[in-house]
């Protein structure tokens, strides 16, 4: 098995209750960042037989799947059992013996389409074999750039005109629909603002950008995935997820 069909392995075990599949896919040592959750193998477990057990059947879907070094990042739709469809990143790390050491995970509800008529899951669904590196300085660049603010006259640089499909669930296409939607955020007082970004991972031409700042004020971790076409940013899907209050976390291994 590669480590993209472990990884979807692991999380269909969400859907099949197999407790025995996930214990031999994951290293014993496990660590979650999904705050919700205990860390460790057996509380994994645990989730899943409890999830086996559900009167509603979990179902997933995975989207996209991407290896880049020891980790592989995943789009999914999650139900879990019956509580209403979430769209997912998840971020798994593989250590030397080919067992998933570590978790990182953004969600956020499933909703209905944007501005343009897209969703969070919809579109390109090719991958080019191209080299990630270069994949992975522009995503790099325009999230500090941009979304950080360190170079906002950079913007225009990022993108081939107009030309850019957007699946956040409240924005249109094109850098104009970007900008709309900023000054209306903006005449409400919201600011989305990133602070920082711990991982910039690429496949080919596609590259996720995990940050954490604040929208609206509350603390709020980022999860934007690009699509890459020659040197600009082509389509852009994401997940944002408000960082629950400390007081509520089950594992104090951090978000990060």
């Amino acid at each position: 098995m590669t480590n993209i069909d472990k990884a979807l392995a692991l999380i269909n075990t969400f859907a099949t209750g197999d407790t025995e599949a996930a214990k031999n896919l994951l290293a014993e040592g496990y660590i979650q960042h999904n705050l919700a959750y205990g860390t460790g193998r057996d509380a994994f477990l645990g989730s899943v037989e409890y999830l086996g057990a559900a009167p509603v059947k979990t179902t997933v879907n995975n989207i996209r799947a991407f290896e880049d070094g020891d980790k592989v990042f995943l789009q999914s739709v999650y139900n879990f059992a019956g509580a209403g469809e979430q769209v997912a990143f998840d971020i798994f790390r593989f250590d030397a013996e080919g067992k998933i050491a570590e978790h990182w995970d953004n969600l956020a509800a499933k909703a209905g389409p944007n501005p343009s008529g897209r969703t969070q899951i919809d579109g390109t669904l090719e991958k080019k074999l191209v080299d990630r590196e270069a994949t992975r300085a522009v995503v790099t660049g325009f999230v500090g750039d941009v979304l950080r603010g360190e170079n906002p006259d950079k913007l225009t640089s990022y993108f081939e005109g107009d030309t850019y499909i957007q699946h956040n669930t409240g924005i249109a296409d094109g850098l104009s629909g970007l900008g709309a939607a900023l000054a209306a955020l903006a005449e409400q007082g919201i600011q989305m603002i990133y602070h920082k970004t711990y991982f910039v991972l690429a496949d080919g031409n596609y590259g996720l950008a995990v940050s954490s700042g604040t929208f609206g004020g509350e603390k709020t971790t980022y999860y934007d995935l690009f699509r890459v076409e020659n040197g600009k940013i082509a389509e852009h899907w994401d997940v944002m997820e408000p960082l629950a209050p400390e007081a509520t976390w089950q594992n104090q291994n951090g978000k990060f």
